[in-house]
């Protein structure tokens, strides 16, 4: 057995000892996609900066050391602009999840939005067929990257580079979309690319937000319990929403996952201690109990009913400049 391939199949071990690729087909995905061949090179963190470990070290060790660490269950950076991380691979478990989560069907057209390494791309191929699959990216140099890896592993999907909130409208209408970059508000290209009854999986203030899609334009859903931190979607629409000022409020509260959770969901719409009084009220409420509605132009986030006495604008938030 090649090592790489011993490794693969630890790491399905212990994504499915974690709950995770339940379903079959998913477990094969993983199990066949060499995720290695997406990941020629990527950075670990290092005093004063970033080491990068990469497969064509004249190094044997270090080689090895690349090797293992693509088979941890653990995100890795792969590509850095000054400093910052602007696209990466995902944890697999994570990953796993949130396909999972898809309830995907044979037959499906899937779009994701965010490339990445095109790992995530090369999953969806093995499980629905390369012609099912389509991922945008805003950025050329990711794009590029992404389709020499699917094709290196044996994948041609879609990959098209472009604005991932504006969607695929040439490849409309979807099935599943999947984001897989942080949102502050949900793209209304999204739902009007989808049929009824479609699914939308994405980022949003720390969590993940499952939509089903109603009718045109409209798509409603709650938050799974699953954190999620990824990369900001950069382009027309959304970045991620600024979390306001908690100075004051209790240390307890403002160290707590989930009330920073409450916090960035409700950026722009309730006062931080006005949120601070809600989480109290309502016994430090977890993911679940959010959701998100949009409806022919306006979306908004609730707390148990989308149309009860607890409600707030998600506001589209603008895009730093230089960030495309």
């Amino acid at each position: 057995m090649s090592a790489d391939l011993a490794l693969r199949r630890a790491l399905v071990r212990e994504i499915a000892a974690g709950g995770a690729l339940a379903d079959p087909a998913w477990r094969a995905a993983f199990e066949d996609v060499p995720r290695h061949l997406f990941v020629p090179y990527y950075y670990e963190g290092a005093p004063g900066g970033h080491v990068r470990l990469w497969g064509e070290d004249p190094d044997p060790e270090q080689r090895e050391r690349w090797l293992a660490g693509a088979y941890v269950d653990a995100p890795l950076a792969t590509r850095m602009r000054d400093g910052d991380l602007v696209s990466s691979s995902s944890q697999p478990s994570l990953m796993a999840g949130m396909l999972e989560a898809l309830e995907i069907l044979d037959g499906d057209q899937v779009l994701e939005v965010g490339a990445g390494t095109g790992y995530n791309a090369a999953l969806l191929c093995h499980r629905l067929g390369e012609e099912n699959v389509t991922t945008v990216d805003l950025d050329p140099e990711i794009t590029e990257s992404a389709r020499a890896h699917l094709a290196a592993a044996g994948y041609h999907p879609a990959v098209i580079t472009g604005d991932g909130a504006r969607g695929a409208p040439s490849r409309a209408p979807f099935d599943k979309i999947i984001a897989t970059c942080t949102v502050g508000s949900v793209p209304y290209d999204w739902p009007a690319q989808c049929r009824t009854g479609a699914l939308i999986l994405a980022p949003l203030a720390t969590g993940l937000i499952r939509l089903r899609v109603t009718g045109p334009g409209r798509a409603e859903g709650r938050f799974l319990h699953t954190p999620a931190y990824f990369v900001p979607l950069r382009g027309t629409g959304s970045q991620n929403r600024p979390v306001p000022y908690a100075g004051g409020l209790p240390r307890a509260s403002v160290s707590n996952e989930l009330f920073r959770f409450l916090l960035e969901l409700t950026a722009g719409s309730l006062d931080p201690y006005e949120a601070h009084a809600l989480w109290q009220r309502e016994q430090r409420p977890r993911r679940e109990r959010f959701g998100v509605t949009v409806d022919d132009g306006t979306q908004w986030a609730w707390l148990d009913d989308p149309q009860g006495p607890y409600t707030w604008p998600l506001r589209e938030w603008p895009v730093s400049p230089g960030a495309r």
